[in-house]
C-alpha cells in the first residue's frame, strides 16, 4: 500500500493563531494527509508562529531550530513569517535559512501551496469523513467540549506598543452566515463552550458597514449585537456557552449586556484596557480615557451584577510617572477588575512606541509591574471569596475514575488556560460521577489562590 504522507503540526501563540492552524489542518485532512503532533516520524513539519513579544519570539525560533534538528524539513506560517529583521530581510530565514517557506498569518492557501510543493497530496485527496472534525468547522485542536471561533481578522487600531496590524492587516469581518454556519456544527458535533476571538469582537461588521448577511433564509446585520444574539439562540437547545473574548469597551458594548443580565451569553467580558491614566491612553493611542471606562464598568454591573471582567495592562510604558502608575492601581481597585494580567512594557521591535521619550529602565517596569499584579491579585482573591456558600454551574475539564476523587471544572466566570479553576472535591454520594465536557452543579466551600474549591450537589 501506497504510504499515506505524515505532516506534523506544532501551533504557538494566542487562540487567533491557533484557529489559523485549525483552518489548516482541516484543509491537510481533507486532501489526504495524516497529521501528527510529534516531529519524529514526519515527512515535514509546519510551525505556527508568535512574533509578538521578546519571549514569543524566543520561543518561536527556538522550535523552529528544534523541528529542524528533529525533521529536517520545516515550513514557518504566523505572525513571526512576517517580521523583518534590522537588515529589512526576513527574520525567519535570517536566523533560519534552511526553512521550506515561510509564510504569514492567515496564510492557509500559501501553506498549502507549500506542502503540495515539498509533499505531493496523495492520489485520492477525498475523504468521506475527517476524524476530529465538526463539518464545515473543520479540525479543532481544543479539547472537544470547547472551541475557538475567530469572526474577523486584522484591526484597524495603530497602538504605538502594537505591530499586529502591521503583521495581520486592517480589520476583515468574516461573513455573518459564515461564522453562524461554522458555530451550529461546532454545537451539533458537542462543543459546549464557545469562545468568540479576534483582534477587535466590538468592531466586527465595521470593515463592511454592518452590511446585511444571510442566516438560514433570513436577512442579518454583520454586526457585534446581532451576532452575539444569534450565537446565543443557536447555543440554548444544546446548553451551550458563548463566552466573549477581546471586547474593546465602545458605547455599543452597552447593548451587549441585558444579553448577559438575562442568560443569552455568559455574563464575561474580556477587555483589553492597557490603562487607566488619560495621558499614557493617549500616548498609546488608545481609545477613550480611564474616567469612561470606570463609568461604563460601573453602568456594566448595575445592569448585571453577576458580570466577571478580565483584562490585561501595560506598566511601565514610555513616559510613564509614578503617579500615572498610582492612578492604574487605584483604577484596578475602583473598577474591581476580576482578573487580570499585566506586562512590563517590552520594546518589540517596529512599534511606534519605541521612539517616545521616557523608556524606563527594565527595573522599574518589572518593579511596577510586581507591584501592580500584587494589588490586582488582592482585588480578585477578596472576589472570590465573596462567592463561598454559593451554588454555581462548571463544565467538567478532567474527571479521572468518573471524578471518585473530584476533578477540574471551570465556572461561567473562568476562561481556559487563562483564569482560574474549580477544583471540585469526591462526592459524599457514591452514585455521583463526572463526566469531561458535561456540567455539573457544585456549591463553593473555600477558595485556594486565584481558584475555588467546591462540593458536587
Amino acid at each position: 500500500m501506497e504510504k499515506i504522507p505524515t505532516i506534523g503540526m506544532v501551533s504557538l501563540g494566542c487562540p487567533k493563531a491557533l484557529t489559523d492552524s485549525e483552518l489548516i489542518l482541516t484543509q491537510l485532512s481533507v486532501q489526504g494527509y495524516r497529521t501528527s503532533k510529534t516531529f519524529q516520524g514526519a515527512d515535514l513539519v509546519i510551525v505556527n508562529t508568535c512574533g509578538f513579544i521578546d519571549d514569543a519570539i524566543k520561543e518561536s525560533l527556538d522550535t523552529i531550530g528544534e523541528a529542524l534538528s528533529e525533521n529536517g524539513r520545516v515550513i514557518v506560517t504566523g505572525c513571526l513569517g512576517a517580521k523583518t529583521g534590522e537588515d529589512g530581510n526576513n527574520l525567519v530565514r535570517q536566523m533560519h535559512p534552511k526553512v521550506l517557506a515561510v509564510t504569514g498569518p492567515h496564510a492557509t492557501q500559501e501553506v498549502m501551496d507549500a506542502v503540495h510543493k515539498n509533499l505531493p497530496r496523495p492520489h485520492n485527496p477525498f475523504v468521506d469523513l475527517v476524524p476530529n472534525s465538526f463539518g464545515v468547522a473543520g479540525v479543532k485542536l481544543t479539547p472537544r467540549h470547547y472551541a475557538y471561533l475567530k469572526i474577523s481578522e486584522g484591526c484597524n487600531h495603530h497602538c504605538t506598543f502594537c505591530i499586529i496590524p502591521s503583521m495581520r492587516g486592517d480589520l476583515v469581518s468574516r461573513p455573518v452566515g459564515d461564522v453562524l454556519a461554522e458555530a451550529r456544527a461546532l454545537f451539533e458535533g458537542g462543543v459546549k463552550e464557545l469562545l468568540i476571538v479576534s483582534q477587535d469582537t466590538s468592531a466586527y461588521g465595521v470593515d463592511v458597514q454592518y452590511r446585511t448577511g444571510f442566516w438560514d433564509g433570513r436577512p442579518i446585520k454583520t454586526r457585534m449585537l446581532e451576532l452575539v444574539q444569534a450565537l446565543g439562540d443557536i447555543a440554548a437547545p444544546f446548553g451551550a456557552w458563548v463566552r466573549l473574548h477581546y471586547v474593546y469597551p465602545y458605547p455599543s458594548v452597552d447593548a451587549i449586556i441585558p444579553l448577559m443580565a438575562t442568560g443569552h451569553v455568559l455574563p464575561y467580558l474580556d477587555i483589553p484596557l492597557q490603562h487607566s491614566h488619560p495621558d499614557v491612553l493617549r500616548r498609546m493611542k488608545r481609545p477613550a480615557s480611564g474616567e469612561k471606562h470606570l463609568e461604563r464598568i460601573f453602568q456594566w454591573r448595575q445592569e448585571c451584577p453577576e458580570l466577571v471582567i478580565r483584562s490585561t495592562f501595560i506598566v511601565g510604558f514610555p513616559g510613564e510617572t509614578e503617579e500615572e502608575f498610582a492612578h492604574l492601581l487605584d483604577f484596578v481597585q475602583a473598577a474591581q477588575i476580576d482578573r487580570a494580567g499585566c506586562f512590563s512594557y517590552s520594546a518589540v521591535p517596529g512599534a511606534q512606541a519605541n521612539a517616545l521619550p521616557g523608556m524606563l529602565p527594565i527595573e522599574v517596569r518589572e518593579e511596577r509591574r510586581a507591584r501592580f499584579m500584587a494589588a490586582a491579585e488582592d482585588v480578585s482573591v477578596a472576589k472570590l471569596k465573596q462567592r463561598i456558600g454559593s451554588h454555581m454551574q462548571v463544565v467538567v475539564d478532567s474527571a479521572p475514575g468518573a471524578g471518585r476523587k473530584g476533578g477540574i471544572g471551570r465556572s461561567y466566570a473562568d476562561a481556559p488556560e487563562i483564569d482560574g479553576v474549580v477544583h471540585v472535591l469526591p462526592s459524599e454520594k457514591i452514585s455521583k460521577t463526572l463526566k469531561v465536557g458535561e456540567f455539573t452543579q457544585v456549591r463553593v466551600v473555600a477558595t485556594q489562590g486565584h481558584d475555588l474549591v467546591a462540593v458536587p450537589l
